[in-house]
């Protein structure tokens, strides 16, 4: 066996090393395992992946630095291995960390001032990156740093296989400007995969090593003096080699953010961030762990690309109606996980970056599902009830209110069902006149609503949707309308590593019909969803052939905004709730879109996906329900105003015929109901000492009949109207019925302490 001489240079370099070997070990002691490199190592993207491990969205979530996902060593081609093993380290697979004929080569060189490649090789390079204290530094590493390496490199080649250290450094060097690492450099340079490099390629990559910033022309040179090496005795073309060079080190084809997933990606990290930043602020001392390279979210890859494909086809063709956005959200009924979450139509859009999933719009017709709940749920209205679609002026604190239809045309009496199923606004305003909207905003809120404003500061506009919502949070009331009015929260992260925090246990736990109450009577929420699914009773306005019927079991109502800004489809089947909105991110009105043109064809299309092979069946009715044969008395041209038909009803609040003359006809749908009109939800009152308190009182209006009124759960007068003496404090004013029921509420605030003082003196 030949053995290589050893030269005085050998000796020099033995000596060098023994004498410095003692403060060297302290810096190499630490030598880490392969195993614990290789899970330390974090990209600089977050990988967003589906429920079953499917990439959604690459995230680029640290700036700092251009690292992509960590390469096997056989997923690297095998020009690359050649490339760099020939350009850094010739003889890598011989040495045991120290190249001893490299630095016999480098002292002489250095002694006669020769310019030579130097005696670092691979394993001392990797010694260097993954130890901060022998990192080279912009001036060159200190002669003590210099032995702290050879001896790092020593004590790696005893711990770690070649095939383990050249894994590790080809996946932790970096080669140019901010990027680390052969993924990152092969997809930004060259936009492929390190398996997929060629010859060419794998030399440029390699001539990066040597000179991460140079220019490109001096990165060429070197790149044809690795081909040379690589294919000894092939003619290598350099000009084209440099032509080729200048172009890749420009490339950038690794996008910070590609996929079909990026406003819930988003959204989920953003989720993550503040449940860390709650856990540490929770317990201070608790170390931060190392942050996540890839999460799992509750979406179905396959579903959110066929909802983003329908949502931007359907687009397209109504490009010539001044549309360009949509969005697009789809949730498990009994789980309430988000399976599709589409923000915005991406490349179609001038706002891609908008989430108009959370965007705040108006919902338009869409909250008067919510309104008949409510209302079916106190009894103040059945099904079957018959409500005045005709001209109405609503006298307000602001004046008169006038509701008008979509069509600008009025039905006449028509019940309740026809009115939701057909979208009659003036019915549902006068609905909400029953209701009353301080106690229809309640509702709402306890639905998932975020209403900035008190339910007087909307007014009677309430029940056509001039608050603002989110379509996530419209389509989780929907599903609460789905799940027989049991209210749950969404969810988009699936958490594996760790068990749910209290918080997600509580919310599944809201999921569970045994374990929660229902928000909303299920009985109510089951005569909307069978409203909502009568294609006859929607036939006033829809026709018979309309775009929401569906060959399976589905609930839905569509809803357009003021000024035709925006324009929704939300509804349920047995298992899912999808909502779909479409307009413009900038608020402009769109043109000639209607409830069956927007967004209602996406809503259908989706549906159709998710039942391609899945049956949805119709719910059972719940307890309380009873159903019974109505008929419905003469309009003025003598016919009956509906056809008879089978109804629901609340038990107790059936009834055999409805009618305009009759007794037992309908409940007096376009009379006001008990409420309060006067003060208004969270009115301030401040009392001036220099006034006499006598003179200092409150009034109270309300409208009903039969009704008294409460302060702070105490009897405090009878009638519509009364004047109260305020005292400082928060009140809670109600308005109580004849049967002593709660109808209405005010929360108000005196202040003003100094009245008392006054009183005192007289």
């Amino acid at each position: 066996m030949h053995r290589p001489s050893f030269t005085a240079s050998h000796l020099v370099a033995a000596l060098i090393v023994a004498a410095c070997a003692q403060p060297a070990l302290a810096l190499a002691a630490g030598v880490v395992s392969f195993d614990e490199v290789k899970r330390e190592f974090r990209s600089s993207d977050t990988a967003v992946l589906d429920r079953s491990g499917e990439l959604l969205q690459r995230v680029r979530t640290d700036a700092t630095v251009r690292r992509g996902q960590w390469i096997a060593l056989a997923d690297v081609s095998p020009a690359l291995r050649m490339a760099m093993v020939l350009s850094e380290d010739k003889r890598f697979y011989e040495h045991s960390g120290i190249d001893w004929r490299a630095v016999s080569s480098a002292a002489w060189a250095n002694l006669w001032n020769t310019r030579t490649r130097g005696a670092s090789t691979i394993t001392m390079q990797l010694s260097g990156l993954l130890d901060e204290d022998l990192r080279r530094a912009n001036s060159g590493r200190t002669f003590t740093q210099k032995i702290g390496q050879t001896v790092a490199a020593t004590q790696l080649e005893r711990n770690w296989r070649k095939d383990q250290i050249l894994e590790a450094y080809l996946n932790t060097v970096p080669f140019r400007g901010e990027i680390v690492g052969i993924d990152a450099l092969s997809r930004t340079l060259f936009g492929k995969a390190p398996s997929g490099l060629d010859a060419r390629e794998a030399a440029v990559a390699a001539a990066l090593v040597r000179a991460p910033n140079a220019k490109p022309a001096h990165v060429a040179q070197r790149a044809c003096e690795v081909m040379r090496a690589m294919e000894p005795g092939q003619k290598i073309d350099c000009d084209a080699l440099d032509m080729f060079t200048s172009a890749a080190v420009q490339r950038r084809a690794f996008d910070a953010n590609e996929g079909i997933a990026p406003h819930a990606a988003r959204r989920v990290l953003k989720e993550l961030a503040e449940a860390e930043a709650t856990a540490k602020s929770a317990a201070p001392a608790r170390q931060a762990g190392p942050r996540e390279t890839a999460v799992r979210t509750t979406l179905r890859a396959p579903l959110q690309r066929f909802a983003l494909d329908a949502l931007q086809r359907h687009l397209k063709e109504l490009r010539g109606r001044h549309v360009e956005d949509g969005a697009l959200v789809v949730l498990d009924n009994a789980s309430g996980e988000v399976l599709a979450w589409v923000g915005s139509s991406g490349p179609l859009s001038q706002a891609a970056e908008v989430d108009a999933v959370t965007a705040l719009r108006q919902p338009g017709s869409t909250l008067k599902p919510l309104l008949y709940a409510q209302a079916i749920a106190e009894r103040r209205l059945t099904a079957a009830s018959l409500i005045d679609d005709s001209s109405a002026q609503i006298n307000t604190a602001s004046g008169l209110y006038i509701p008008q239809n979509y069509d600008r045309q009025f039905k006449g009496p028509v019940s309740a069902r026809t009115a939701l199923a057909a979208s009659l606004n003036v019915p549902a305003v006068r609905t909400l006149v029953m209701v009353s909207p301080e106690s229809f905003a309640r509702q709402l809120r306890a639905a998932g609503l975020p209403l900035r404003e008190s339910g007087d500061y909307y007014g009677y506009s309430l029940a056509l949707g001039s608050a603002e919502v989110s379509l996530l949070s419209l389509a989780n009331a929907y599903r609460m309308l789905a799940n027989g009015g049991r209210y749950g929260t969404t969810t988009l992260t699936v958490r594996t590593a760790a068990p749910p925090p209290a918080s997600s246990a509580k919310a599944k736990a809201g999921d569970n019909a045994s374990a929660v109450a229902p928000m909303l009577d299920p009985a109510a929420a089951f005569i909307v969803g069978d409203i909502l699914s009568d294609a006859n009773a929607r036939t006033r306005t829809f026709g018979l052939d309309s775009i929401l019927s569906t060959r399976f079991w589905t609930a839905v109502k569509t809803g357009t905004s003021k000024d035709m800004r925006d324009n929704w489809a939300v509804g349920w089947s047995q298992r899912y709730t999808v909502g779909v909105w479409v307009g413009n991110a900038s608020g402009a009105s769109m043109w000639d879109v209607s409830g069956t043109s927007g967004a209602a064809p996406v809503w259908a299309e989706v549906m159709r996906f998710l039942h391609a092979r899945e049956p949805s069946r119709a719910p059972r009715p719940p307890t309380g329900l009873v159903e019974a044969r109505v008929a419905f008395g003469p309009g003025t041209d003598g016919n009956p105003l509906e056809a008879a038909r089978s109804e629901w009803f609340l038990q107790g609040t059936e009834q055999p015929l409805f009618a305009l003359d009759s007794g037992a006809g309908a409940r007096a749908a376009n009379t006001a109901a008990a409420r309060i009109v006067a003060p208004v939800d969270g009115t301030i009152i401040a009392l001036d000492p220099d006034i006499p308190p006598l003179h200092q009182r409150v009034r109270f209006e309300s409208e009903g009949r039969g009704v008294q009124w409460r302060i702070d759960g105490k009897h405090f007068a009878r009638g519509n109207s009364a004047q109260w003496l305020p005292w400082p404090g928060r009140h809670v004013i109600e308005l109580v019925d004849a049967a002593g029921k709660v109808v209405d509420q005010r929360r108000i605030e005196v202040r003003g302490a100094g009245v008392v003082a006054k009183n005192a003196r007289r």
